[in-house]
């Protein structure tokens, strides 16, 4: 970029710095592992996000808030060969177009997810004779690493205390586990159900 562009955009980025307003937020999950070919029933498991965001204005009641939190999801999986639950840990970052009209706002926008581990706890059938055994292992080659996800919610605002909803639905396969022909692979999506609860740093 040529030297006298960089010279018009530092004032704006300024500008924009000097408007955006900073907060943090914490929260619980209702998150489950949805998709096809899946041979065993999947139970939302309750968890928690807690993360930090900017609020940048736009015009008039819009403005984009782009957000850096860490969640963690994963689902319940029963069958009568096993009982256990996977948990996985991810740093997501939504960037949302928000519209807030009195105390009231809703929001929406992509969500990109970087998959920081995966577990799985619980039990699992070993073999006729030896019956049910623990399991509390890595599953982090059983996950993509990457995550996209479209979100969508909506709260109040009063002062500088936010109560808000949220779903987020991943759009992309996340299981990395493949057979030969991959035909009948499970297919499994982030589902997660999100109330929070924040605090915003600064005057409107």
């Amino acid at each position: 970029m040529k030297a006298h562009s960089l010279l018009f955009l530092l004032p704006l980025l300024a500008a924009t710095s000097a408007q955006a307003q900073f907060g943090i937020k914490a929260g619980i999950n209702g998150a489950i592992l949805d998709g096809q070919n899946i041979e065993m029933e999947t139970r939302y498991k309750t968890t928690f996000h807690a993360g930090v965001f900017a609020r940048i204005p736009v015009l008039g009641p819009l403005s984009i808030q782009p957000e850096v939190l860490y969640s963690l999801q994963g689902s319940e999986f029963r069958s009568t060969l096993a009982n256990y639950e996977t948990k996985l840990h991810y740093l997501n970052v939504p960037v949302l177009a928000r519209v807030k009209v009195g105390p009231v706002f809703a929001e929406a926008g992509p969500q990109f997810g970087v998959l920081l581990g995966a577990r799985e706890d619980g039990t699992l059938r070993i073999s006729a004779a030896d019956g049910y055994g623990p399991v509390d292992r890595s599953a982090d080659s059983n996950y993509k690493k990457t995550d996209f996800a479209l979100a969508a919610g909506a709260g109040i605002e009063v002062g500088h205390l936010i109560l808000g909803a949220r779903y987020t639905a991943g759009l992309n396969d996340i299981n990395d586990v493949r057979d030969l022909n991959g035909a009948n692979d499970p297919r499994l999506k982030n589902r997660v159900i999100q109330g929070y609860i924040g605090i915003r740093f600064g005057d409107e």
